[in-house]
């Protein structure tokens, strides 16, 4: 493209700018994939968590259709195998993870007030490693698709018992994604910590925020974990690796180790941003403040160290040490005071406020009530008694779906719907969100509740068949259905979410919710730099200083008197012009509502 060049002709003493060659405007798909805008890349993550969130559901249904009567033969066994691979692959580490970074990737910056993030390509490479993962494990099925399980543990991973590429790809997909993983928290970390608007101490940093770089020091720990030890797993199928051959002097049970510390990282990271998510939407729709900012900040950065150091919860039945499993257990057991003190913040919080039950605070109460209940079970399977006599059991498999379910599912779907006018400008479906939290919330309970009596009568987890006898057949047969109901729900609300991008109704201003936090203050969807004019913070609650501001400003505002020239013939003085005359005040409620809509620093009352 040329400079643009000033002329200026003879008839007429204004000068015309001309600028030749102008490059035209690519193809939209071309722009979003090239775009490292940090807006960009969140709804790209936000897009692909999504469709295998519902691949993830269809691959659940084939296998609760494979268990709703006793001794099916309609599934064969190793097909069976390669669906629950698949499933678990796809509904934790490709989907609700990555739901959680794409809403953390779009909203941290603006929460912040930051004009972009610190590293944009850095974030633009987690997104294609994380990309490349995934189309790296589902490539698998146009030969062999893997059959190692959701974590891949040895021996079953090792040569003698999956022989095909099926569990390289896996393997190798699995390293990509979490890769993709760690670029992202890189990227995250240093954009709160060196991009925050002038004023923004920590200690007014949004709940929201607070628990996206939670996350992303989390994901900075257990990621290197899990890349090391699919390294050393791949390294022991191809090239003769001893890591965890123990005929070679290698442990097994280092594998479980460590996978372990990565998976429990991230069942802690998804019940952390659905924590974040939930803190901003509940005093939003109660116009309450948190009860306690500082309670909550310190419960998410005590979930994450207590949670991560009680990996061992999960190995029970593996054969270790007496005092290490007492260890596991005590701090699982200590979980309990942060989740509770959480808990007690989000109920004092609504309790004697005017509730607005509109379908972000319905997902967000239903996520609540969903999450505790499955910590419960969670906090009585950390018993060294309960958990040795139900590990690896239908059991500890309901509780921890219940936990996940109500986090990821329904506080992503949540935050979702509160933020979803930020994105798009539009207000994601309410009737069709109530109609589908509905049928999630009763599909999960269905059919975590049959589970949780199943284990007890000793059904063991992803097993393909079960025997007739006892209670089984019944108990089955309900979850079956209770998961075909949760995944109708999950299906309908991912169709409400792409019908509305485009179609749904335009949101009311710029800040529809009447938020407090400053990504309200940019216009919806917000320009590539976020913000025009980024003010000075001066508490936790940014957005409502401004309208305060535009208040005072709009009572003390008084029109000047209009001023007299003399025209250019010397006679008769000129009209005054719009300038000169001033503005007639506006009334509060035009302030206000001015303050709520205008975003981005449209306006120079907010300077």
């Amino acid at each position: 493209m040329t400079a643009p060049t000033i002329t200026t002709g003879t008839r007429d003493a204004r000068p015309e700018v001309v600028t030749r060659g102008v490059r035209p405007r690519r193809q939209a798909w071309i722009e979003r994939v090239t775009s490292a805008d940090h807006k960009v890349i969140a709804q790209l993550y936000l897009a692909t968590a999504l469709t295998f969130v519902a691949a993830a559901a269809v691959e659940f249904t084939l296998m609760r259709v494979q268990l709703i009567v006793p001794e099916n033969s309609l599934i064969q066994p190793e097909v069976f195998d390669r669906l629950m691979t698949a499933s678990g692959v796809s509904f934790l580490l490709l989907g609700l993870i990555p739901l959680c970074l794409g809403l953390i990737g779009y909203l941290v910056p603006l929460q912040i007030g930051a004009r972009g993030v610190a590293l944009p390509r850095l974030n633009q490479l987690s997104y294609w490693l994380y990309a490349a993962g995934a189309l790296t494990i589902y490539a698998s099925f146009l030969y062999t698709v893997p059959e190692v399980g959701t974590t891949g543990l040895p021996p079953l991973s090792d040569l003698t018992f999956s022989p095909s590429n099926g569990a390289d790809a896996w393997t190798v997909g699995s390293a990509l994604v979490t890769l993709g993983f760690v670029c992202f928290a890189v990227n995250l970390i240093v954009t709160v910590r060196r991009m925050r608007a002038p004023g923004f101490a920590w200690r007014r940093l949004p709940l929201f925020s607070w628990a996206g770089t939670v996350v992303g020091y989390l994901l900075l720990i257990v990621g290197p974990i899990m890349i090391a030890a699919l390294v050393m797993l791949e390294i022991d199928r191809r090239f003769d690796g001893i890591f965890f051959d123990p005929g070679e002097g290698g442990a097994p049970l280092l594998y479980q180790h460590l996978s372990y510390i990565f998976f429990t990282g991230a069942y802690v990271i998804v019940l952390i941003t659905a924590a974040g998510a939930i803190s901003e939407i509940l005093p939003t729709f109660a116009r309450k403040p948190l009860f306690s900012h500082r309670a909550a900040v310190a419960s998410f950065v005590a979930i994450a160290v207590l949670g991560l150091l009680a990996w061992m919860q999960n190995m029970y039945s593996a054969p270790l040490n007496e005092g290490w499993t007492i260890m596991a257990m005590a701090f699982a057991l200590a979980l309990a005071v942060p989740v509770g003190v959480l808990i007690y913040n989000w109920i004092a919080t609504i309790w004697g406020g005017t509730l607005e039950l509109r379908a972000p605070s319905w997902y967000a109460l239903i996520a609540i009530s969903t999450m505790a209940s499955g910590l419960v079970g969670e906090l009585a399977f950390s018993l060294l008694p309960v958990g040795w006599m139900l590990d690896n059991t239908t059991t500890s498999q309901g509780a921890t779906l219940y936990a996940l379910v109500g986090g990821g599912v329904f506080g992503g779907f949540g935050a979702l719907h509160y933020w979803f006018p930020k994105l798009s400008g539009r207000l994601l479906g309410e009737g069709l969100g109530k109609i589908a939290l509905a049928l999630m919330f009763v599909g999960i309970n269905v059919y975590v509740v049959p589970m949780l009596f199943a284990g007890l009568e000793g059904q063991p987890v992803d097993v393909f068949e079960y025997f007739s006898g006892g209670d089984l057949d019944t108990l089955n047969l309900i979850a079956s259905l209770g998961a075909f109901v949760l995944v109708a729900g999950i299906l309908l609300e991912l169709c409400n979410a792409a019908h509305s991008w485009h179609h749904g109704l335009p949101a009311r201003g710029h800040d529809p919710w009447g938020g407090t936090t400053l990504e309200w203050f940019a216009v919806s969807p917000p320009p590539p730099h976020n913000f025009d004019a980024v003010p000075d913070v001066r508490s936790s609650e940014p957005l409502l200083d401004i309208r305060e501001s535009i208040r005072r400003r709009t009572e003390s505002f008084e029109a000047p008197p209009a001023l007299e020239r003399v025209g250019a013939s010397g006679s008769e003085p000129d009209a005054p012009s719009d300038a000169d005359r001033g503005a007639e005040p506006a009334d509060r409620e035009a302030a206000e509502r001015a303050g709520s809509d205008q975003g981005g620093g449209q306006g120079p009352s907010v300077a």
